[in-house]
């Protein structure tokens, strides 16, 4: 979204959530990419807190520490590329009568006021022209995308803190649909679901570019913290019996069988209200969409939402594909988002499990998005 230089140098992908930073960097060899380093760091609760930053003395010191806890080569480079919070940012895919190239940029400003609900001296403001997939345009489709000062500035001034120079900040879902979405084109919508550990964002894609996004408060953790409350344990065992049984709770021995089904109900009864919660949200928003997306250059037949797909570290709940899939008449598949970057044989060689990249989505393409840029 905000980019400040983009000279050809090594870059690395830095993933800035709540409770976590999630640090990524390829590197391209010839034709081949490779992911060369990764890596993890939980956070203490509050540094961020609803994407916005409260602390950014403690966050730079978060970051230093994170970049030393790297697998793979150690991270040489200054220079990085950073993900916004989706909860704060504005995306608008509005239309534009063809300018001059040299006016556009004035002509997009103008006409953004009317779509932005904050004075635009509020806000950093960034946009792109977005291709249409089926027929020839009269004019343009621009992909507007806006966040307040008062939320990015803290960032920059963490990311200096810690020596870094930032070559581009970039809100999560567009660094997710580059990792997940293949060669970054749908011939129909596609609902991406990031199922986080502190929120849960909603992503159509269609076309070349994102149409609409919303984030909700269900997650992972409330997940937890639902199972903790209505069996009565600590959040670490919450956890574990969540990730033992998800949605699906199968048994191992028969020995275990009667246990196994009585924690597995449990489990699942606790949850409803949270899942009926959450389908109940996804089809409000689906139905908005639809009722919504008029302008839209697709093939004839291809205007309506056509799969799910989950990605997040929450999205690894057993039974969750399922589960929506039959609520919601959609076909639900987990993501790949390795799936611009290696054939899916390879991805065992990176040290990375097809569960773990999950949560790594967004790092991901935010590191993509520097090999693109330099191709």
């Amino acid at each position: 979204m905000l980019e400040y230089f983009s000279i050809k140098r090594e870059i690395f992908g830095l993933d800035i959530s709540d409770l976590s930073l999630k640090i990524v960097q390829l590197k391209k060899k010839e034709k081949t990419l490779s992911l060369v380093s990764f890596g993890e760091t939980r956070m203490e609760p509050g540094i961020i807190k609803g994407g916005e930053i409260k602390n950014d003395n403690t966050l730079a010191r978060a970051i230093e520490t994170a970049l030393k806890q790297v697998r793979g080569e150690k991270i040489k480079t200054k220079h990085v590329i950073v993900s916004l919070p989706e909860e704060k940012a504005f995306l608008q895919v509005i239309q534009m009568p063809k300018v001059p190239e040299e006016d556009l940029a004035s002509a997009v400003v103008y006409e953004a006021e009317n779509y932005i609900p904050t004075p635009l001296e509020e806000v950093y403001l960034d946009f792109q022209i977005v291709p249409p997939i089926h027929n020839n345009l009269d004019h343009y489709d621009i992909l507007i995308a806006a966040l307040p000062k008062q939320t990015v500035d803290p960032y920059i001034s963490s990311l200096k803190l810690a020596g870094l120079e930032p070559v581009a900040l970039e809100i999560e879902s567009l660094a997710i649909a580059r990792a997940v979405i293949k060669s970054g084109m749908t011939i129909s919508p596609v609902l991406l679901i990031d199922f986080g550990a502190t929120r849960t964002s909603f992503i159509i894609f269609s076309g070349h570019t994102l149409r609409f996004t919303f984030s909700i408060s269900v997650s992972s953790n409330h997940f937890t913290e639902i199972i903790a409350k209505a069996l009565g344990m600590s959040f670490s065992k919450a956890e574990s019996l969540k990730i033992k049984y998800g949605l699906t709770g199968k048994t191992k021995t028969n020995s275990q069988k009667g246990k196994v089904k009585k924690e597995e109900r449990k489990i699942f009864e606790a949850l409803i209200p949270a899942l009926v919660d959450l389908t109940q949200q996804i089809r409000k928003h689906l139905e908005y969409y639809h009722s919504h997306a008029s302008h839209e250059h697709l093939p004839p037949g291809n205007k309506k939402v056509s799969k799910i797909v989950l990605c997040g570290g929450g999205s690894n709940l057993k039974g969750l594909p399922e589960l929506l899939s039959l609520e919601l008449k959609l076909p639900v598949e987990i993501a790949n988002p390795f799936i611009n970057i290696l054939p899916e044989q390879k991805i065992k060689t990176t040290g990375l499990t097809k569960e773990q990249s999950l949560g790594y989505a967004t790092a991901l393409g935010l590191s993509l998005r520097t090999i693109k840029e330099h191709d």
